[in-house]
């Protein structure tokens, strides 16, 4: 469980570091006097998005082999990168 732990916020946090999430929470957090319902907004937003994609995650588990969902998530990735090559996402 710890090791699923651990590999799940490293690799998060380091995808998210830079990202235009973050770059709009920076630019958002700059204008206000305050960064605390910036922070609790985006926080609140990632948590709330993370746990949707967990719990279909997990019910697609059930369902779909392993084996499938890396091939399919690997695609995924690579039209979404072709596709930012493009200048089309």
């Amino acid at each position: 469980m710890w090791k699923m732990f651990i590999g799940a916020f490293i690799t998060i946090f380091l995808a998210e570091l830079g990202d235009k999430t973050q770059i709009a929470i920076f630019t958002m957090s700059a204008k206000e006097k305050s960064f605390l319902p910036v922070f609790l907004g985006a926080s609140i937003a990632m948590t709330l998005s993370t746990l949707i994609v967990a719990l279909i995650g997990s019910a697609a588990g059930n369902v779909i082999p392993e084996k499938v969902t890396r091939y399919v998530a690997g695609a995924v990735f690579i039209i979404f990168g072709a596709l930012m090559l493009l200048g089309k996402v």
